[in-house]
């Protein structure tokens, strides 16, 4: 059966003849690696279930860094929350760190599907919970824990990120150096 089937299954139990009518509200695109989702400036139109693959969330500053916002793999949603939500331009880049296979819905099919689809808006509102769970733990991160305790955790809540991604993005979804990331890491290793 389908991977996004499973998925909302894991939330909200739907039956078969249910998840031919939802899927029917989703379009598949397949990115390449590097290719992008969204672009800065633009307005984030659809958010993608992810199938396979791997993305990233970033910004760039005045200075050109990229800052990465969040990482995303299979059975993960990609997209700008607040620019799909309010229709105004995104400020993130998304773009694919291997090749990718998403399915796509727009702001008109998810409210549709809410408003349709009991099991749907009960995985919306359970992912929106989640959401803000994970963004008070990645804020309190930030501010409070050493480089070394990011990266435990980072490690312990998503090992399957350390083998997906390069170190470069995984020091700047935690807000450090590469240097510091690596001192870390052989640290780690010693213990």
């Amino acid at each position: 059966m389908h991977p996004l089937f499973h998925y909302i299954n894991q939330y909200a139990i739907i039956s078969e003849e249910d998840f031919e009518d939802i899927q029917s509200y989703f379009i598949p695109k397949k990115i390449g690696k590097k290719q992008h989702l969204l672009k800065e400036g633009e307005i984030c139109k659809c958010m993608g279930f992810i199938v396979k693959g791997a993305m990233r969330k970033y910004y760039t500053d005045e200075k050109g860094t990229e800052h990465i916002v969040n990482l995303y793999v299979e059975n993960w949603w990609a997209g700008d929350r607040e620019s799909f939500v309010m229709g105004t331009p995104s400020v993130y880049h998304i773009d694919a760190c291997e090749d990718s296979e998403l399915f796509l819905i727009s702001r008109e099919n998810t409210l549709i599907l809410r408003n349709e689809c009991p099991a749907f808006n009960e995985l919306t509102l359970k992912l929106d919970e989640q959401s803000t769970i994970s963004t008070q733990k990645r804020i309190t991160s930030s501010i409070s824990l050493t480089a070394e305790k990011r990266y435990e955790d980072f490690v312990n809540n998503h090992p399957y990120f350390v083998q997906r991604f390069p170190q470069h993005i995984i020091a700047s979804y935690l807000g450090i150096t590469k240097d510091t990331l690596s001192r870390v890491r052989k640290k780690m290793l010693r213990k």
